[in-house]
């Protein structure tokens, strides 16, 4: 995998057109403009640099890296910025290991422009970090983590997952020319290695050779060099038969270095022409090297391998004949080695994110990568511990105290089992206390004092037996104080309760009025909701009759007007039948009529 930095899109590059993706979501920063330190950088066009502003540290935090052993290169670049610092100095960390730090210069030397090493991937994620160091800000073009195989540059016991081999130095001898491995035809799984080319180690000390003939036994695994390497060298003269080099190096340091042979100078036909030791700063490591006899044949490559305690500040490599006055070389590489950091436990890892989401916590923490590790740049405000039984890094302390924290104090802070210290205080953390902050057994200081604290002090708190420090004043904290941290002031604990108005229970404070049990207070909640919903139902019932009888006399006074004309219809039908019966009655008494 090719990330070009900064970039917006996936690009390709010559000459080999290789891949590059953009780097989007991987990591923070401000993308820019490039200006190329060297033409061994990758042309591409931007990079990515990370002002103090966004932090201290700041990392490429890459997912779904498949497990094994991987080539990882940085090539570091300039912003095409005139206000810009154009030589920024700056540490570099993989997976919380130091492997890099630049130094005053780089830009003026092909092989200081990129850091690359050997380290092995196990958790499916690789973290690279930059760390600010107060000389400008860090700038990156690109990054390259390429899969090797698993076995590559096996140097013994020492070697395993547990080493990183950073690349020192690695030099094609005899030719001018800086190539890559691609640029060789060489197989990936070499990882593409750059060689820097160096023609001569001092002026008539030595010659260079060269062939086209095809080199046997380079591109072998578990290392597949490019045969090209091998196809180009120097050779001592007569008037310097000894053939030496010196480096610098970084003093009081472990080094693997490998060595290059194959013999193709015309004038060496056969075994026992030519016979050299090897010598490390004077010392002889390998002795009787004959190339021809060693490889099975000429046209064929060696490789020779040693590591060495180093404790001053050079490197020479010698070669000294023993037959033939001549000695040949065709590369050199030379590994630092690095024991890897162990890294912080996951879960407290875990728990210091959600705490930074949770806090609102400022960029210029610059909490990314590991909080432990490297232990040159830890994270602002913790201080962490080293359990060597299981070899794990833990957070004993944090100190962030006056930092204009907001937010508020999540359940997941529980999970920090190793937490001596910790000091919030001086802050604006709103928000209950949680309970679960009584899980932390281990803690003995506790500072929340000065933010806006509110609710009860949970009774869990009065579980933390190594509390000999409580600082909770300056809140607005309400309810009776823990009887089990009360009893705690007897022993010479130190806690402070005060300017919390509503607190009460303690000596100093003031007087709790009757409390209530659990379950009254359950019971007392029952009884008014109870309560509440009977004076709804007789509000209803009573609504509804109210309705029912206004909508009775509402249909009674429309009937009024039919109801009196049926009654005076009534009474006049009565009249009338009164009428008749008493002239009836008068016809009787008079007797027949006349006319009958």
């Amino acid at each position: 995998m090719r990330i070009s930095c900064g970039a917006r899109q996936n690009v390709r590059t010559p000459p080999t057109y290789a891949r590059w993706y953009k780097d989007f979501a991987y990591t923070g920063g401000i993308p820019a403009n490039a200006t190329r330190p060297s033409l061994v950088t990758p042309p591409l066009k931007t990079l990515r640099y990370f002002p103090l502003s966004e932090g201290p540290e700041n990392c490429y935090s890459i997912n779904r890296v498949p497990k094994g052993h991987y080539s990882v290169r940085i090539f570091f670049g300039l912003v095409a910025q005139p206000e810009v610092d154009n030589e920024p100095l700056f540490d570099v960390s993989v997976e919380g290991t130091l492997i890099h730090s630049l130094r005053s210069g780089w830009t003026r030397h092909d092989d200081q422009v990129f850091v690359e090493a050997l380290v092995f991937l196990l958790d499916g994620t690789v973290s690279i970090c930059f760390h600010s160091t107060g000389h400008g800000d860090p700038a990156i073009i690109s990054i390259e983590i390429l899969q090797v195989d698993e076995k590559a540059y096996y140097f013994g016991r020492e070697w395993g997952k547990g080493v990183i081999l950073k690349t020192t130095s690695r030099l094609t001898c005899g030719t001018s020319k800086p190539k890559f491995d691609e640029d060789y035809s060489g197989d990936h799984w070499g990882g593409d290695r750059f060689w820097r080319p160096i023609r001569t180690f001092g002026q008539n000390a030595d010659a260079p050779r060269s062939t086209e003939s095809s080199i046997k036994q380079a591109s072998d695994a578990p290392n597949f060099y490019p045969e090209a390497l091998y196809q180009s060298a120097i050779v001592s003269t007569d008037s310097q038969p000894d053939l030496a080099y010196t480096m610098d190096m970084d003093p009081n340091k472990n080094y693997s270095i490998w060595l290059h042979f194959a013999e193709i100078d015309a004038s060496i036909t056969g075994e026992g022409q030519r016979v050299f030791d090897v010598l490390i700063n004077g010392d002889i490591v390998f002795e009787d090297i004959d190339v021809v006899d060693m490889s099975g044949r000429r046209y064929a490559a060696l490789v020779l391998n040693t590591t060495v305690a180093l404790s001053g500040r050079t490197l020479t490599i010698t070669l000294r004949p023993k037959k033939g006055n001549h000695a040949i070389l065709n590369a050199i590489e030379v590994f630092q080695v690095i024991a890897a950091e162990s890294k912080t436990s996951t879960e407290e890892v875990r728990a210091l994110q959600a705490l930074k989401k949770a806090l609102g916590l400022p960029n210029r923490f610059g909490w990314n990568g590991d909080p432990c590790v490297p232990k040159e740049h830890p994270w602002s405000g913790a201080d962490c511990h080293f359990d060597k039984s299981g070899s794990k890094w833990f957070i004993d302390g944090l100190d962030l105290g006056s930092q204009g924290l907001r937010g508020f104090l999540p359940n997941a802070i529980s999970k920090l089992h190793h937490l001596q210290s910790l000091n919030l205080s001086g802050n604006t953390i709103h928000g209950a206390i949680p309970s679960a902050l009584g899980a932390v057994t281990s803690l003995e200081v506790l500072d929340l004092s000065y933010n806006f604290l509110n609710g009860s002090i949970p009774e869990s708190l009065g579980q933390l037996t190594a509390l000999r420090r409580l600082n909770l004043n300056g809140n607005s904290l309400s309810g009776r104080v823990p009887a089990a941290l009360g009893g705690r002031l007897l022993n010479g604990a130190s806690f402070n309760f005060t300017d919390n108005a509503g607190l009460c229970g303690i000596p100093g404070l003031s007087t709790c009025g009757p409390q209530l049990s659990v379950g009254a207070k359950v019971g007392i909640g029952f009884g008014v909701s109870l309560s509440f919903l009977l004076l709804v139902i007789c509000s209803v019932c009573w609504w509804k009759r109210r309705q029912n009888i206004l909508r009775a006399q509402q249909i009674a006074a429309r009937g009024a007007p039919y109801a009196k004309a049926r009654t005076q219809l009534s009474h006049d039908i009565q009249m009338s039948r009164h009428h008749n019966h008493g002239n009836a009655r008068t016809a009787a008494e008079n007797g027949p009529s006349l006319l009958s």
